[in-house]
């Protein structure tokens, strides 16, 4: 049944607070709603599993092959930058994992694929490049060994963080801090361990390069150009003449909205001015001609015109009042005037 307030409008029943659950399923990514998160985390799954349950060798070898090591980014840069992300650092069980499937799906539903993928390859490759090439430089300095030029280095983590610094941009004040404050306690947490000195100070540069992207997620693009081409233009109006008066909404207003309830409507002619169609179109240039030809004659007969459908005066003696009888008296007093001897 529907319900309705005292005024007879009917009233929307209240919204049931989402169970846990419910809200856990709502944030996982679907292929229609959030498709790069999706495949790309169904890949990521794949990987893990044969990570964890594989032939060591087998992985062991490709994992080598997929390192963005100073050594393999100077022979092949595109194929080893693309490989490493196919891989989750810890398998299965990787908190990056997790994030990837909470934060990317979340950034995905609010600025797209195209935007979102964007983000991650780039948090990926310049954190990458940002640590790897000043290790080449030592290296060729003579500052550290050869051995360093040759690390397993991969995973998505750096990808990550650049999402959640996007992610970010696009919250409220509270949340948006929270998330900033979490992700930045993460990367403190790299810095004071220094397990993995490269990934350490990855993490970070990937943080500030999704904070540095919230121009662009918060760009509405050409969806609201689009929107802004099929909005519904206003009305036209006609020009106000010099020395017309008064506020919007005027007589000329209202005489316009009395013309469109008789379906008459406005057009609009190649000069920018409005001007009336429709059914009372032919009733309008009547009265403009009606109009015309009285102002005329007005000029013509030097003013002394009357108004248009009264018939004009005639010079001459003004008759008098007709008598009661019809003259009849008048008649006979004239017969014997004329009468001789009298």
């Amino acid at each position: 049944m529907n319900v309705v307030d005292p005024d007879g409008m009917p009233l929307r029943p209240p919204r049931r607070a989402l169970r846990p659950g419910r809200r856990l399923l709502r944030a996982l990514p679907t292929p229609l709603g959030t498709p790069f998160t999706f495949f790309y985390a169904l890949v990521l799954l794949a990987t893990a599993i044969y990570t964890d349950y594989g032939d060591e060798a087998t992985v062991s070898h490709l994992l080598r092959e997929s390192s963005t090591d100073a050594a393999h980014l100077a022979e092949q840069p595109l194929v080893v930058l693309l490989a490493s992300a196919l891989w989750i650092a810890g398998g299965l069980y990787s908190l990056y994992g997790i994030l990837f499937v909470l934060v990317v799906s979340a950034l995905e539903r609010r600025t797209g694929g195209a935007r979102t993928a964007g983000v991650f390859l780039l948090g990926h490759v310049l954190a990458t490049l940002a640590t790897e090439l000043p290790v080449a430089g030592a290296v060729a300095a003579g500052r550290l060994p050869e051995a360093s030029l040759h690390r397993l280095d991969y995973g998505i983590s750096f990808g990550v963080m650049a999402c959640i610094g996007a992610l970010a941009g696009l919250l409220g004040p509270r949340a948006k801090w929270t998330v900033l404050g979490l992700a930045f306690l993460m990367c403190a947490q790299d810095l004071v361990e220094f397990a993995d000195p490269l990934a350490s100070w990855g993490h970070p540069i990937a943080l500030l390069t999704g904070m540095a992207c919230w121009g662009l997620v918060r760009d509405k693009g050409p969806a609201a150009a689009s929107a802004a081409d099929g909005a519904v233009p206003g009305p036209l109006r006609a020009p106000r003449e010099a020395g017309q008066g008064g506020p919007a909404g005027a007589p000329q207003q209202r005489l316009r909205g009395r013309a469109a309830g008789r379906g008459v409507r406005e057009e609009a002619r190649e000069d920018g001015r409005a001007e009336l169609a429709g059914n009372g179109g032919d009733q309008a240039e009547a009265a403009r001609d009606v109009v015309r030809v009285e102002h005329e004659l007005r000029h013509a007969h030097g003013g002394e015109a009357g108004r248009v459908g009264v018939a004009p005066r005639v010079p001459g003696a003004v008759p008098r009042a007709r008598p009661a009888d019809g003259g009849g008296q008048q008649r006979r007093r004239d017969a014997d005037a004329l009468q001789p001897g009298r």
